[in-house]
């Protein structure tokens, strides 16, 4: 995971948080974590239909095909065989291919973990530790391919959830571009505009309250 980026990629996202944090009095704290959860629920999910699948083949099978060369398959043994191994097959296929893992696992699932593991995030970085309550986590997971905005209380009195969509699309079409690391810039040049503008102002007495370095988790 902590390969995904260069050091001048790095390097160029704490410049963007610094440069955005000159225009406000937010604190921008960008993350990214690999997965927000393990979805050991697909691996059941993925042996179930794929034991249920084998299962009902051995049915037709046995009630259409008149043939001998598969006489095998109707011993109870060989059955049970063939619907174990189908079941650890769809456990392997949910396990390494991650397409099918998100299917499997289902939107409502993959939307509820990233949102649990970014206010998770948010108190790992104690976004909530500044004067004002102007903290703000981006928070990205790279596999369920899914961005959270998590704005702390003095940030969400002025800006609506709503007004984030173009922050999000710029990290997404970034990541789906294989352009991370611009997409992390780009989002977080907005993100400080949208701040500017919603009336997050910079105060005479401002300071940097939290860091400005990415964090980087596998989990």
């Amino acid at each position: 995971m902590k390969e995904i980026l260069s050091d001048e990629d790095r390097n160029q996202i704490r410049e963007a948080v610094f440069s955005a944090e000159k225009r406000t009095s937010g604190e921008i704290v960008p993350y990214i974590t690999r997965r927000s959860a393990r979805y050991e629920i697909a691996l059941w999910r993925g042996a179930t239909i794929a034991g249920a699948i084998a299962f009902c083949v051995l049915v037709l099978l046995s009630r259409f095909y008149q043939g001998w060369s598969l006489s095998w398959l109707y011993s109870g043994t060989s059955q049970a065989t063939v619907i174990v191994g189908a079941a650890l097959l769809g456990v392997v296929l949910a396990a390494y291919v991650p397409a099918l893992r998100r299917i499997l696992a289902g939107n409502s699932l993959l939307a509820e973990q990233v949102h649990r593991r970014a206010l998770q995030a948010f108190v790992e970085k104690e976004v909530f530790n500044t004067r004002d309550r102007t903290g703000i986590l981006l928070f990205v997971s790279l596999f369920e391919h899914r961005i959270e905005v998590v704005g702390d209380a003095g940030i969400n009195q002025k800006v609506t959830q709503e007004a984030w969509s173009n922050v999000v699309l710029s990290i997404r079409d970034g990541i789906k571009t294989g352009k991370l690391a611009a997409g992390l810039v780009a989002g977080i040049d907005q993100c400080g505009a949208l701040l500017e503008q919603s009336g997050v102002e910079i105060q005479p007495d401002d300071t940097n309250e939290l860091s400005d370095d990415l964090t980087i988790a596998d989990q």
